[in-house]
């Protein structure tokens, strides 16, 4: 099952990798990101955060034939700040997030993430976890399950899908990614079937959110990651779709911008001075034309980074 990482040179790039900083790779998945930061360090060290078990142990072969400064961290990434405390680390020189699931993870049908094959209801990042899809599905209030679609897939019939779900559910368990996609699809009206994509996509991103809590943790690893942040250290987010990139762009512009003060209002000293951090790049970064046509998973990607500067 093979994984090529989404803007792999450009991110690399936009760190600005000084050999002898400390690094973290927030979704190792595959490592080929975590590879190109390893390459790059001399006496830094690079700690890499996954809460999967067969990427970390693929990751772990990667990676230990360029070079032993790195160290593996199964937890998610918005633990970030108590797992490096514990390696004694509480300032940082660059931090980079793929939000894109990884592809084996899409692929391995066991999983349960895609809608493209017939498998128990999962989605867990961390099979740890106790909480999976199916007990989303199957358990949780048609009013919950509304409130998830909308936010976290956009759909705008997701009454329509969580009352249809709700209904089959009182008959028997919804087990399978199969059996959700003809749940999903009897619940749409047939002009939104012969569309182009696939009827389940939003659902199946909205409950996968759900059941990793993505969002709440890419708004816990931002806020510590730039607390975290050494003077010229920059993070790098890679995002694969809008609620993910609205969060990052919204960040980074709250902590790059001068706050809105009434004029009438005499400003501090501190008031005055330019932000602590400034936007690399005023707008995302983009995949090139070589990479979409290579990569069919780049096509929603975006790249934005932001610097301390002071």
């Amino acid at each position: 099952m093979e994984h090529t990482s989404v803007l792999l040179k450009e991110s690399i790039d936009a760190l600005a990798i000084r050999s002898n900083g400390i690094y973290v790779d927030g979704t190792l998945g595959r490592g080929g990101h975590s590879s190109e930061i390893l390459k790059q360090l001399d006496s830094g060290h690079l700690y890499a955060f996954d809460r999967d078990e067969a990427a970390i142990k693929a990751s772990d072969q990667r990676l230990s034939g360029i070079s032993d400064h790195y160290t593996i961290i199964r937890s998610n990434f918005a633990s970030l700040k108590a797992e490096l405390a514990k390696h004694d680390v509480k300032h940082i020189d660059g931090l980079l997030l793929d939000l894109g699931v990884s592809s084996p993870q899409f692929d391995d049908a066991s999983r349960g993430f895609s809608y493209r094959f017939d498998a128990p209801l999962d989605m867990r990042m961390d099979q740890r976890q106790s909480l999976s899809a199916y007990e989303v599905v199957n358990e949780w209030d048609y009013h919950d399950l509304v409130s998830i679609f909308f936010r976290y897939g956009e759909e705008k019939f997701a009454k329509q899908i969580a009352r249809r779900i709700e209904q089959v559910r009182d008959q028997q368990p919804i087990r399978t990614t199969f059996e959700l996609v003809d749940v999903i699809k009897s619940a749409l009206p047939m002009k939104v079937l012969n569309t182009k994509g696939h009827p389940a996509k939003k659902i199946f991103q909205a409950i996968r959110i759900a059941v990793n809590d993505e969002l709440q943790e890419l708004h816990i690893v931002l806020h510590d990651a730039l607390s975290m942040l050494n003077p010229q250290g920059r993070i790098a987010v890679i995002t694969f779709q809008s609620l993910e990139d609205r969060i990052v762009k919204d960040t980074f512009k709250e902590y790059s911008s001068v706050p809105k003060i009434d004029k009438r209002i005499p400003l501090l000293p501190e008031q005055l001075e330019t932000p602590p951090y400034r936007l690399v790049c005023r707008k995302p970064i983009l995949p090139g034309s070589e990479e979409l046509m290579e990569n069919n998973r780049a096509h929603s990607a975006k790249l934005r980074v932001i610097e301390r500067i002071r």
